[in-house]
């Protein structure tokens, strides 16, 4: 469970999750503080984050010689969708089929995966 705690400060939202806390905001342009990520860049920072860790268990599993991962993630919103473009930039000694089988592997990272699908969110008051 992750919670999401705003007070009077405009737009800054304490967030919890694992004992840990972060904090989302709105640019001050917009009414906000600027102290963090916008609301909408948690799905980037979600989808680049998980698709690196992704890889990283991946290249290590299989021993192979990968340095660093960067992945930069960015979104635009269509006529009926939002589309999601998300750069790898693979460092190391890989061969031409590693890092095609590293493409396929970012296609599995578990946000990848609910993003792709259809949700559904229930919302109730408590």
């Amino acid at each position: 469970m992750v919670t999401a705690i705003i007070g009077k400060e405009h737009y800054r939202t304490e967030l919890f999750a694992s004992g840990k806390t972060i904090v989302a905001d709105e640019p001050e342009e917009v009414g906000g503080t600027n102290t963090g990520p916008a609301p909408g860049e948690f799905l980037m920072i979600s989808l680049a984050s998980c698709t690196a860790i992704t890889l990283r268990m991946y290249a290590d599993r299989k021993k192979w010689s990968v340095d660093k991962i960067k992945v930069e993630v960015s979104f635009e919103k269509a006529e009926y969708k939002t589309i999601f473009t998300r750069d790898i930039y693979l460092e190391g000694n890989l061969s031409a089929d590693e890092r095609q089988k590293l493409l396929e592997i970012a296609e599995k990272c578990p946000v990848h995966k609910t993003l792709s699908n259809p949700i559904e969110i229930n919302s109730k008051l408590g």
